[in-house]
């Protein structure tokens, strides 16, 4: 019961914190978003050596660097994060708030998926309803937004593949150990689009003042403290619990798109996103009827293992 409540806290915290990611990068849109993502790679590269250091966790980094078949899983888990960031911050610094959102609401049905086709596992009747309501909603979102929606199931297919990944690899390994690792088998792609953009147009971040140069630094904080936070709390928690929790962020996002955005959501889009709530309405109400059968059941809905 005591790691549950302190799994429970991690991911609160995490998710809550990811939540308020649309705000903190619209902050900084004057940049180009093909910069953002380097410096965030390089300043939480920074912030997980200090963190690394002052915990002692170099050992453990150096165990994972000399163990090829976790490292492998890591860099995977890796790549998957950073495409997840650059889609993200160029969906959200591009006012496609909403959509980034949508991107999240569709994730933890894609993650069923993933549980069906790599898994082989199978889905309930009422997981299979909540799919083809949720795969109508985005082929009416598509057709409502005059294009495919990229950014959306761009988002839900990286961090959908990153969760099982990540899971998989860093069930056994601290938030801090992980993430340090994954910074650090992105940063020579960092350093290769920085360079590229650097050439291209010219690095901007410390040409709009000092604050926004701060925000830009300091993103790699806010990228760090939610990804430790969710590590830990996925190796404490049921997948179950973890599918719960991952709604709050995507809720928090389209609030903010809307409300504060003020994002234009025509009736044909406010159908899809209906469709797609529906569908995780659905999705809810089977988890809890399989966690009152099973109470000690691993749902689909979180992050799933790939073995």
């Amino acid at each position: 019961m005591k790691q549950t409540r302190a799994g429970l806290g991690y991911g609160l915290g995490a998710y809550l914190l990811w939540g308020t990611f649309p705000f903190y990068f619209g902050l900084i849109a004057m940049v180009n978003p093909l910069e953002v993502v380097p410096w965030r790679v390089g300043a939480t590269l920074v912030f997980c050596a200090i963190l690394a250091t002052l915990t002692r966790r170099w050992r453990q980094v150096a165990l994972i660097l000399r163990n090829p078949r976790l490292l492998g899983w890591f860099a995977l888990s890796a790549l998957l994060l950073y495409a997840n960031w650059q889609i993200f911050v160029i969906g959200v610094m591009s006012g496609h708030v909403i959509e980034t959102s949508l991107g999240y609401f569709i994730n933890p049905l894609f993650t069923i998926l993933i549980g069906v086709v790599v898994r082989g596992e199978r889905l309930t009747r009422l997981q299979w309803i909540a799919v083809g309501i949720a795969a109508v909603g985005v082929v009416i979102a598509a057709v409502a937004y005059g294009s495919f929606p990229w950014i959306a199931l761009g988002l839900a297919v990286s961090f959908g593949l990153y969760g099982a990944v990540h899971k998989h690899a860093g069930e056994s390994v601290d938030g801090i150990t992980g993430l340090t690792i994954e910074t650090l088998t992105t940063a020579p792609i960092a350093a290769v689009q920085m360079a590229v953009v650097a050439s291209v147009t010219g690095l901007a971040a410390y040409t709009h003042g000092t604050g926004i140069l701060l925000l830009v630094l300091l993103s790699g904080v806010m990228t760090a403290i939610p990804l430790i936070l969710f590590g830990e709390s996925a190796r404490r928690l049921p997948l179950s619990y973890l599918g719960f929790l991952q709604f709050l962020t995507p809720i928090l996002g389209f609030l903010y798109g809307f409300f504060v955005m003020h994002e234009d959501v025509s009736p044909g889009r406010w159908v899809g996103f209906v469709a797609v709530w529906i569908a995780l309405v659905i999705l809810i109400i089977d988890m809890v009827i399989q966690l009152r059968r099973s109470p000690g059941a691993q749902l689909a809905t979180g992050p799933i293992p790939l073995d």
